[in-house]
């Protein structure tokens, strides 16, 4: 399908206005354009609960904010990851989007700011986000969740972190998880696919940016056929929660993530697999200016609601 004029708009409002290739900034550079993208989201839904908190981690507290869609009673619960390659990315620049998915799906969210890279390599983010579903497992009473509907969830890196999180839950045997919803995910650190070179360049996220990204998380290329960063690479999946994985056609990332959602059916895991033709990487967070992207808010919200029911 050719791209969503809608997106190609986005990418010239971005050309026009002589936004630097992502590579060439600074860490710190890359984290202020980030923050900026957050009004291409568009006004967000009110939720009448949200509140900042610390979580404990093994390694030191973990900053997170919870959304709640209504004061009382015990709801499900998404623990959500925020994009950004792992370098980039906030609470602040999800904050919307955790609005809306509170109200859409009727579930509470637990949105966590692991630790970003360069500063915290892998595995910190994957510890961090481990250690925070974890938490909200053993503190369901104090939030008001059901400790038996708990889900993972985020965008592209963010997608990689709840992927290993249930990875890792299935590993040292809980928290149980009752479902995985992965917005373009991050599984693979080789780039070698089809849609990495046919969307190298030119769809906002590109090839060079993701290396960029996997030089400061992962810089070994050893470690990035570990499981806990590319979960691709994982050579059992099975007993994992159900997912929905959903992908953009002009994605570096679509391969790897369709292929994972391949692998997930393949070992016996109920997957749901959503390809939006015409989108780029990154459209899911759109909404103020891209259609479809508040079609797949409503799409995920609906499968995360019918999961946690």
């Amino acid at each position: 399908m050719a791209l969503d004029p809608q997106a190609r708009h986005v990418l010239d409002q971005l050309a026009a206005a002589g936004m630097a290739p992502l590579h060439a900034l600074s860490v710190a550079e890359a984290r202020a354009f980030m923050e900026s993208m957050r009004a291409l989201h568009g006004p967000a839904t009110p939720v009448p609960v949200v509140r900042d908190l610390e979580i404990g981690g093994g390694d030191g507290p973990i900053p997170a904010r919870f959304y709640r869609p209504r004061e009382g009673g015990v709801l499900p619960l998404l623990v959500y990851f925020h994009g950004g390659g792992w370098v980039i990315g906030s609470l602040d620049t999800h904050d919307d989007v955790c609005r809306d998915a509170a109200a859409a799906a009727g579930c509470a969210i637990l949105s966590v700011d692991y630790r970003l890279a360069p500063e915290h390599r892998f595995p910190a983010a994957a510890e961090d986000c481990f250690a925070a579903t974890a938490w909200a497992g053993a503190n369901a009473a104090r939030l008001g969740v059901d400790p038996a509907r708990i889900a993972v969830g985020g965008d592209s890196a963010g997608g990689n972190l709840a992927a290993v999180t249930a990875l890792i839950a299935r590993d040292r045997g809980g928290p149980a998880l009752r479902f995985q919803l992965l917005v373009y995910p991050v599984t693979c650190g080789r780039m070698d696919t089809p849609s990495y070179r046919d969307n190298a360049e030119g769809y906002l996220l590109t090839r060079d940016a993701m290396a960029w990204f996997w030089d400061h998380y992962v810089p070994r290329a050893a470690d990035r056929e570990q499981p806990y960063a590319a979960p691709l690479r994982a050579t059992d999946l099975r007993g994992l929660p159900p997912a929905f994985v959903l992908t953009a056609e002009y994605d570096p990332l679509r391969d790897e993530g369709e292929a994972y959602a391949k692998r997930l059916a393949a070992a016996g895991v109920p997957t749901t697999l959503r390809r939006y033709d015409g989108q780029i990487h990154g459209f899911f967070t759109m909404g103020a200016l891209i259609d479809r992207a508040r079609a797949a808010a409503a799409e995920t919200a609906s499968a995360l609601s019918t999961a946690l029911a």
